[in-house]
């Protein structure tokens, strides 16, 4: 069952050389209702605004379709004959690849002209029984898909390219014919070998960045690459606000000490009981990382402490625009987002007391807002990055 591991979904992307958008698009949701997971990686014909217009087009089209458990035979009739038509070459032209990752386990793929994924166990590659799918009405009758099913373990690996990868390096001394798909094979299975343990963001990372050096770094195609990985969670615990009854801050103490993961404390109460209740000392930083927010502290087997509502709230707005490309900062709250970024499965306990020194107590104004902050987090974590968010009031 997949929920005895974590799904981790990530990608990388380099535009064609000159251009300032990138022709291809990968788009990905998890479906919380159905604890389903789908991905869509298109390229659009060309490069470039056009290119982009196309493979958002053909992505939006196949993840809404896909999500609708819509035959597959339909989806791939409905998207190309939706497509509109290239007035020079008379066709409507974008590729895609689906995965589909039921809660069970089963995951699905449909491809359609980009090169086949590769799915390594390990560092060994497995090819799932491949069958062809025909369309037999509309414009693109005759036109031919392919699609397979399978059960992913655990340390499985899917990789999905465009053809900028696979294509990279083409008309060079050293790959006449292009990169070819089994070289990007025998190179991923190598970066897994040195490392079994490689995010799909560091994969997808390294092997966009291999096709752009066979490029001679200016690159003849859009470059795309994304991974699932599937793989034991990393679980991570943050707390912020002290519990309501002062009685369970042994407990909440307790639950920190016994956490098996990293743990993060927002607010100086917090950190004040914990303190108090494990027999440990604060060590406050001096230093500024960040302007807008006060230094982190530092307490034995804590992995970070820092203030509170504004700290969290600065979290928020970094998750709001963050992605692969963003360089984070040294600051609390950069640090917390890098935490956030390497943790799979994110528990919050949230302390219910109010805080009497910051407004009246019969209008907890600052409990809603750490509730609101909190769960704005969780949905980005959720809805943008798949991670699992789970909550707990004390």
């Amino acid at each position: 069952m997949r929920e005895n591991f974590f799904t981790e979904v990530n990608s990388h992307q380099r535009n064609h050389d000159g251009e300032r958008i990138c022709g291809d698009v990968f788009i990905y949701r998890y479906i919380r209702e159905e604890d389903r997971i789908i991905a869509v990686l298109s390229d659009g014909m060309g490069h470039g605004v056009k290119a982009n217009v196309l493979a958002t087009l053909t992505s939006t089209m196949a993840l809404n379709f896909t999500r609708e458990h819509k035959d597959i035979d339909r989806i791939a009739e409905v998207i190309m004959n939706t497509l509109p038509v290239c007035n020079i070459r008379k066709i409507s032209y974008a590729t895609f690849t689906i995965v589909d990752i039921e809660p069970a386990g089963k995951t699905s793929i449909l491809e359609y002209d980009n090169p086949p994924a590769v799915i390594l166990r390990g560092k060994e590659i497995i090819e799932p029984e491949w069958t062809t799918v025909r369309l037999e009405t509309g414009k693109h009758a005759g036109k031919t898909l392919r699609k397979c099913s399978f059960i992913p373990e655990k340390e499985d690996r899917i990789i999905l390219c465009s053809d900028g990868v696979t294509q990279s390096g083409m008309g060079s001394d050293d790959y006449p014919f292009g990169w070819e798909r089994e070289n990007l094979i025998k190179y991923a299975s190598g970066l897994v070998s040195g490392d079994r343990s490689v995010s799909a963001q560091a994969l997808a990372g390294k092997i966009v960045a291999m096709a752009h050096k066979n490029d001679g770094y200016r690159a003849k195609d859009d470059i795309s690459c994304a991974v699932i990985y599937f793989r034991d969670p990393r679980p991570l615990l943050i707390c912020t606000g002290p519990p309501y009854e002062k009685e369970k801050d042994p407990l909440l103490a307790s639950k920190i000490k016994d956490y098996k993961g990293k743990v993060i404390i927002c607010g100086g109460t917090t950190a004040d009981l914990v303190a108090r209740e494990l027999g440990r000392s604060i060590t406050d930083n001096l230093v500024f990382e960040d302007p807008e927010l006060p230094p982190e502290s530092f307490i034995q087997g804590i992995d970070l402490v820092t203030e509170g509502i504004l700290t969290l709230q600065k979290v928020n707005e970094i998750l709001k625009t963050y992605n692969n490309s963003v360089r984070l900062g040294k600051g609390p709250a950069d640090k917390i987002v890098r935490m956030l970024m390497e943790s799979d499965e994110i528990h919050f306990i949230i302390g219910t007391r109010i805080n009497i020194a910051h407004q009246d107590p019969s209008l907890p104004v600052d409990l809603e807002i750490r509730r609101t902050v909190v769960k704005r987090i969780a949905r980005l974590l959720e809805e943008k990055w798949l991670k699992k968010v789970t909550f707990e009031y004390i």
